[in-house]
């Protein structure tokens, strides 16, 4: 925790004094993001530090495994859905990005059926059609998770279709959804190719 209290005050001294009139600013006109990006809660997965993100220039919901579950207006909690209503239909963001990432551990939990708990296995079942894929498509275990991680993050797109108010955004041309998969091992970002249904990595 000292190291945690430390980076806080050199936060303090350093970012805040240099750029706080920025952020006065900021918090004075209020929040208004262009993006939404749905990433992982891996520790290793910064969106802020790996995409050059300032203060108030993008939404981020994190989660395990980045995934988004399909519309279920049941009235029971819903964090990463709530979310999802908020950046569309308050800030109304003009992109909504899914961004997987290499070697992720809800998905190798997936991959090898997570033990029964309260929460982690239930969710995870969000993605299960792509371990079915990733399972019947590859021969090697590290080729599976890959693969699994790879049609987790279209699955996601596919249900953020299920949201009506995506859907008319979508269709009217005022939201674009986004798949992305990061590799931290090689720096590499993959952008998914829709029509094609293949990432191509960014060069």
């Amino acid at each position: 925790m000292d190291k945690f209290i430390a980076g806080y005050r050199q936060f303090r001294e350093t970012y805040f004094r240099d750029n706080q009139a920025f952020i006065e600013d900021l918090m004075d006109k209020g929040q208004a993001p262009k993006a939404l990006m749905i990433a992982c809660s891996d520790s290793r997965i910064d969106p802020s530090l790996k995409f050059g993100v300032e203060p108030g220039e993008m939404f981020i919901v994190r989660n395990v495994a980045n995934l988004v579950p399909p519309f279920d207006a049941d009235g029971h909690a819903h964090g990463t859905s709530a979310a999802l209503e908020f950046a569309v239909q308050s800030l109304q963001v003009e992109h909504i990005i899914v961004m997987g990432h290499a070697r992720c551990g809800g998905i190798k939990a997936l991959m090898n059926q997570p033990r029964e708990g309260d929460f982690v296995k239930a969710w995870m079942n969000i993605a299960a059609p792509a371990r079915e894929t990733a399972l019947n498509t590859t021969s090697t275990p590290e080729a599976a998770q890959r693969c699994c991680e790879h049609e987790a993050v279209k699955i996601s797109l596919d249900n953020l279709l299920t949201f009506p108010w995506i859907k008319k955004a979508v269709d009217a041309g005022k939201l674009q959804t986004h798949g992305w998969y990061f590799d931290l091992e090689t720096a590499t970002l993959h952008i998914l190719d829709k029509a094609a249904g293949t990432f191509k990595a960014v060069v």
